[in-house]
C-alpha cells in the first residue's frame, strides 16, 4: 500500500460521498471500486464498477456511510485523489481531482502518469 499514516489514500467531497452512499443502499452494494487500466488517447483511463464483496487488498476509504475502494494496482496512480460528483445540465458523473496526472485528454476521460 501507499500510504501514509493518518492520511487517506482518496477524500470525497460531500457530493461524491451522498451519492456513492445513496447507490450503496438502493442496490445492496458493498461500495464502489475504483481503478486504473491501459487505454484512451493519453493512455490510462479510471475504472469504476459496484461491488459486492470487499477484496483484502483493496485500500478501503469510508466517509459518511460511503465505501471506495482502490484496486492494489491503481493505488499509487490515486494516492491524494479527490472524488467529486458534480450534475450540470447536459451531464451528471463522478469526476477526479488527481495531483498525479500530468496529461489529460480533451473530454477528460484518459490520464497520462509521470513515467507512463
Amino acid at each position: 500500500m501507499f500510504g501514509i499514516p493518518g492520511k487517506q489514500a482518496v477524500t470525497m467531497t460531500d457530493a461524491a460521498a451522498g451519492q456513492i452512499a445513496r447507490l450503496m443502499a438502493k442496490d445492496g452494494h458493498e461500495g464502489l471500486r475504483i481503478g486504473v487500466k491501459k487505454g484512451g488517447c493519453a493512455g490510462m483511463e479510471y475504472t469504476m464498477e459496484y461491488v459486492t464483496q470487499v477484496d483484502p487488498h483493496d485500500e478501503v476509504v469510508e466517509q459518511d456511510g460511503a465505501r471506495v475502494m482502490i484496486a492494489p494496482m491503481a493505488q499509487m496512480f490515486l494516492f491524494g485523489t479527490q472524488i467529486d460528483y458534480e450534475v450540470s445540465l447536459l451531464e451528471s458523473g463522478f469526476k477526479f481531482n488527481n495531483p498525479n496526472v500530468t496529461e489529460a485528454c480533451g473530454c477528460g476521460e484518459s490520464i497520462k502518469f509521470e513515467g507512463m
